[in-house]
């Protein structure tokens, strides 16, 4: 049975649509989520809403701990660590990772790369030899497939890949190479655009994105129902 970590990242509680000022990112996401329980509603859930709770930053403490070989840590370094650990455990017991995320000025919110620096751990998440300096780092999460959803909301448009404004975006490629550092290298990408010009721009990004959403569904659906029916009885 498939898990699913869903994050959201956005600073605005509430859902574009319902709430004042509410979040299309969230909206995304949600969207994503619930499109996929009317299909499987005995696949399970682990919901993090890092926008309103951020995971802490990176300190001295915590590089110190980190760096530190597991069996050489004290008790302070174990806690520092506490929160890194559960993090961690959660995307490991994902197969399918959604984060839904605004732009903020070009890049991912803090709170979204906060917790890309708490995921991304040596020996936990990455493997480090010292030794081979041509393959220095080994991702670690390729024991099973897995899927990363990356839902977004921008208030500029033509900042896909390949479009005439993607020089200022640097949320999608930037999240991309942190999981595909860490293993997960099958990645979606699906955004509202136009936040900023509002209007029928930002209607029609709307009614497109959600299209897409439960395209993806639909498909990342198949490919599950697929690959049960290939494994070994």
């Amino acid at each position: 049975m498939p898990h699913i970590l869903h994050i959201d990242a956005s600073a605005r509680p509430g859902i574009a649509g319902t709430d004042h000022h509410g979040s299309h990112s969230r909206q995304l996401s949600q969207h994503f989520t619930s499109q996929w329980q009317l299909s499987r509603p005995h696949d399970t859930f682990t919901y993090r809403d890092i926008g309103q709770h951020p995971p802490s930053f990176v300190s001295h403490d915590w590089i110190a701990s980190a760096f530190t070989s597991e069996e050489q840590r004290e008790p302070w370094m174990k806690e520092t660590l506490a929160e890194s650990d559960q993090l961690v455990d959660e995307l490991i017991a994902a197969d399918i990772l959604v984060i839904g995320t605004p732009l903020y000025n070009f890049s991912m919110p803090a709170a979204l790369k906060a917790w890309v620096d708490q995921i991304v751990r040596a020996e936990r998440t990455v493997g480090v030899d010292k030794t081979n300096p041509h393959e220095r780092y080994t991702p670690k999460l390729t024991d099973r497939e897995r899927h990363a959803v990356i839902l977004t909301a921008r208030g500029g448009i033509n900042m896909a890949p390949g479009e005439e404004m993607a020089h200022m975006n640097y949320l999608e490629p930037s999240l991309a190479l942190a999981l595909e550092f860490v293993g997960i290298t099958r990645i979606h990408a699906i955004a509202i655009e136009g936040q900023e010009e509002g209007g029928e721009v930002l209607a029609k990004s709307i009614v497109e994105a959600r299209r897409n959403v439960e395209r993806l569904v639909d498909k990342l659906q198949l490919a599950l129902k697929s690959a049960s029916m290939q494994e070994p009885a």
